[in-house]
């Protein structure tokens, strides 16, 4: 392979849109300035129908952002001090904040080193009678092994709330991320595959009792207007991103499918120096659907800082995600998390490099981003 260029390949680009999608956005925003209302208005209905039609649940709530959508759903299950909700600890900080904030204790299982999900196999003996809920992560695009995690809360009676904020379209056993727990939480931050123009939400579930108490709780615990049965919050899903969110949402499978396209083709070019051992590349485990959030390198030898200071004299864009696990954070310490507690998960933060990773990423782009990295972990 060639350089092709010497500009930089950002690792993600916000602004190359399409000409046509832009114009749909402008009209639906217009819409709503047009109709006056900037809360709860009809494309903020709009977008949780269609939302609820693509991921196949019942019910879709929109809310303010990722973060609140976790939140709200652990209120609505009544999680709340002395409760402990189980997690994994190699994610956003999000997925554990939330659960500290309603002074619950966040208990960890580590990550099965492959996928970077929770390991089911270690699920079961981090349950205790104080067990309120299971938060399975769904990192980087791709679901965790939703089969016995499912299993396992069945037969504890244990609600499983879906964190598939990166996740959006990515499917286990043919079934949308989203729609395999008692709820899925979602992020349209504007990085996520399917992103809004600022911080967005939605919660989803097929329980319809959940549902109405969802809705109450993100105003401010009212179903009737100043009649509050409840405390709750502001976690309402700001109108015109929900018209900027409808505006995109046909788009998403034709985005999902380029980045598998773009996983596939980094694939390729990196499959020989995988082999050796120096570079591990992401793999789509059986039964799922990968839509590729991140596209996840990792790099062996202790050496992933170097290799990303040596990219970026390249002018190759690169991130890293995670690179403190949760347990290791200096808010969480006082729950007693040491070092060497969760050894995958510590492994993987040392090691992980995420590769630009973005829809209209071109194919000279992606070359030169395999090539550099090749370069810059000394197997070209």
């Amino acid at each position: 392979m060639a350089v092709v260029s010497t500009a930089t390949v950002p690792v993600i680009d916000l602004t190359r849109y399409d000409p046509a999608l832009r114009s749909e956005i402008a009209r639906a925003v217009e819409a709503v300035f047009a109709s006056g209302r900037f809360v709860m208005g009809p494309a903020h209905e709009s977008f949780e129908k269609a939302l609820a039609e693509r991921l196949s649940v019942r019910h879709a709530i929109g809310v303010s952002s990722g973060t609140d959508a976790l939140l709200v759903a652990l209120m609505a299950l009544g999680v709340g001090p002395g409760d402990e909700v189980v997690t994994s600890p190699f994610s956003f900080f999000a997925s554990a904040g939330v659960i500290d904030r309603l002074g619950a204790r966040p208990v960890f299982v580590d990550i099965d080193p492959v996928s970077y999900n929770l390991d089911p196999s270690r699920l079961e003996s981090a349950l205790t009678p104080r067990t309120k809920a299971i938060q399975p992560v769904h990192l980087y695009g791709q679901c965790a092994d939703m089969g016995p995690i499912l299993e396992i809360a069945r037969r504890r009676g244990i609600p499983v709330l879906e964190d598939a904020c990166q996740a959006i379209g990515a499917e286990y056993g043919g079934r949308a991320a989203g729609s395999l727990g008692t709820m899925g939480a979602f992020s349209f931050y504007p990085t996520k595959n399917l992103g809004a123009a600022g911080d967005a939400g939605a919660v989803t579930t097929d329980d319809d009792g959940l549902a109405a108490l969802l809705k109450s709780l993100r105003l401010h615990g009212s179903s009737v207007t100043y009649h509050h049965d409840r405390v709750g919050g502001n976690f309402r899903l700001d109108t015109i991103q929900a018209a900027v969110l409808g505006a995109k949402l046909p788009y998403l499978d034709r985005w999902n499918e380029r980045r598998r396209a773009i996983a596939a083709r980094y694939g390729e070019l990196l499959a020989k120096a995988a082999g050796t051992g120096r570079l591990t590349l992401p793999s789509e485990s059986l039964g799922r659907r990968h839509t590729y959030h991140q596209y996840v390198v990792r790099i062996a030898g202790d050496d992933r800082d170097g290799v990303r200071k040596r990219l970026g004299e390249r002018g190759i864009g690169t991130s890293v995600f995670y690179p403190i696990p949760l347990h290791l954070q200096d808010c969480f310490l006082p729950l007693g998390g040491r070092e060497g507690d969760f050894p995958h998960a510590e492994k993987a933060a040392r090691e992980v490099l995420a590769l630009p990773m973005f829809a209209e990423l071109t194919g000279p782009e992606i070359e030169r981003v395999a090539e550099s990295l090749l370069e810059s972990v000394g197997l070209d």
